[in-house]
């Protein structure tokens, strides 16, 4: 299976590549590290809508994406995943 990745920004300036574990639009739940490593934290949207964010181990996260274009997202990947196949 194919995991979903987004690019996260931390309070710092870094960015990282996260894997998506849940992905709605009230809330985006990530995965940081590999292996017995990991660290999950949920991302909520913002007060304005514009963006995500969360905190892993004190350190607030940024998914610089709004409410409207994740739920255009989900619908996009939930309508390429219902797609027949002909043979």
């Amino acid at each position: 299976m194919d995991d979903a990745k987004i690019i996260v920004h931390t309070e710092s300036g870094q960015t990282l590549e996260v894997v998506v574990s849940s992905k709605k639009a009230d809330a985006i739940w990530i995965v940081l590290g590999e292996g017995i490593h990991n660290v999950k934290c949920k991302l909520l949207p913002t007060r304005n809508s514009l963006a995500y964010s969360g905190s892993i181990m004190g350190r607030e996260i940024i998914y610089q994406r709004s409410v409207k274009q994740v739920q255009a997202d989900i619908a996009q990947d939930e309508h390429a995943r219902f797609q027949f196949k002909q043979r």
